[in-house]
């Protein structure tokens, strides 16, 4: 993380212009700065390093994701709150490349369904903007919808897209306890109450989609846990639903399979059908998910992405990354292997399903979900379709990235929630991000 923020200042002029980040590796602009949220984010740092981990511990398990929810909220808001209301709030959304330009002209939602994948490729006279382009139609739909509804305009996005971005942790929550580690989801929930990824929760139509792929997760989780076929079925739909809101969220698949390996893959069927419901859906109004996306790998490299350099991005991502999950998860990283509890070789000749049940018996499902995570991002890096600005994109990977946290031996929680809560307000007031 330290060499992706020093490189670019050792290199050239012309190097470091390529780059596309005066901040590199954070998309944003140096600016020392407070605000009005300074005070609050301070004071809920401490609060949760000082009394987050006693709380976590002594709350009923369901009104545990509920605690974990209002604080990541309460984080999120006074870090937006640090630029400002409008500059860190409600304009976010409504600039140029945001989907929200794009809300006021769309009068048919069928006819935009039907003619979208003809305004992707860019140098047309009605080229979607740069973020409604990169994207299935799911994204804009969810914005022109709340615009019908009357909650239009930069704020009310924003709030949608907090409120639902910050569920996200009580889906982690939520989902560690249906996997039967409920003193891991104790451990984790300060951890991801107080995330560092919060800077780009408030505000960043990211958040939506880690929100709504967070919660397929967890109704996986829940419904194979507790046999409730209904359950995961609208997991599949959720599912569904995120890969129309952005095209790496099949990368999503990495969780759910880990998931299915911890509670079992053939009750696992009514997901894949919620799924196809939503595919069909999308695909009868005219929008064929395959066509779309690879015509965005064209208008990807229409723009920057042909002159940002991967000699640098592809591990500078990762440098976006730290910044996102803190230094926390970074630290726990090497106990993920112990936590996934591998077969005794001598046990090679077992039958699969005794192996597998030995082993989900073994296993810890917090290595497994962090695990996961750290593997869809990392398909995602190896992809080349991500270069840049990851502090954001990769917040649905971030999230289950930062449940390894509970990792942490229990002694050090306070200390490393202190290391992620001074980086975290660093980054914010040291920053002025682009997202």
């Amino acid at each position: 993380m330290a060499a992706a923020f020093v490189v670019p200042a050792l290199t050239s002029a012309r190097y470091r212009d390529s780059i596309y980040a005066a901040t590199a590796p954070i998309f944003g602009s140096w600016l020392p700065h407070m605000g009005w949220g300074s005070g609050p984010a301070i004071v809920i740092a401490i609060a949760v390093v000082g009394y987050g981990p006693r709380v976590a511990n002594a709350a009923r398990p369901r009104q545990l994701p509920l605690i974990t929810w209002a604080t990541a909220l309460a984080w999120s808001f006074a870090l937006a709150m640090v630029d400002g209301w409008q500059r860190g709030f409600a304009g976010r959304l409504t600039t140029y490349h945001e989907y929200l330009h794009e809300v006021g002209g769309v009068h048919d939602i069928g006819a935009m369904l039907r003619g979208f994948s003809g305004r992707i490729l860019d140098f047309q006279p009605d080229s979607w903007t740069t973020h409604t382009s990169g994207h299935p139609p799911g994204a804009l739909l969810t914005f022109v919808l709340l615009d019908r509804i009357g909650l239009g305009g930069g704020a009310w996005a924003s709030t949608v897209c907090t409120v639902v971005g910050c569920s996200a942790s009580a889906a982690v929550v939520v989902a560690l306890r249906a996997l039967g580690a409920l003193e891991r989801a104790r451990a984790a929930a300060p951890f991801l109450a107080l995330a560092p990824a919060a800077i780009w929760v408030a505000v960043s139509a990211d958040a939506f989609f880690m929100g709504v792929t967070a919660w397929a997760v967890a109704a996986l989780a829940v419904g194979l846990a507790g046999t409730r076929p209904l359950l995961v079925f609208a997991a599949g739909v959720l599912f569904g639903f995120g890969i129309y809101l952005n095209y790496g969220l099949m990368l999503m698949a990495v969780p759910a399979l880990a998931v299915m390996l911890l509670r079992g893959v053939r009750r696992a069927w009514p997901a894949v059908v919620g799924a196809l419901v939503v595919v069909a859906a999308f695909t009868a109004t005219g929008f064929w998910w395959l066509e779309g996306y690879h015509l965005v790998v064209r208008r990807y490299y229409q723009g920057i992405a042909t002159t940002r350099p991967a000699s640098y991005w592809t591990w500078a991502n990762l440098a976006s990354t730290v910044c996102a999950v803190g230094l926390a998860p970074a630290a726990a990283l090497h106990r993920l292997p112990r936590g996934w509890a591998l077969p005794d070789p001598h046990s090679v000749r077992t039958a699969p399903g005794e192996a597998l049940a030995r082993w989900r018996d073994r296993v810890d499902p917090a290595a497994v979900l962090a695990a996961a995570g750290l593997a869809a991002l990392l398909l995602a890096d190896l992809s080349g379709l991500s270069k840049a600005e990851t502090e954001r994109i990769w917040l649905p990977f971030d999230i289950w990235v930062l449940a390894g946290a509970a990792l942490l031996p229990a002694g050090t929680t306070r200390l490393w929630l202190a290391v992620q809560a001074i980086g975290t307000l660093v980054l914010a007031h040291l920053l002025l991000t682009g997202w």
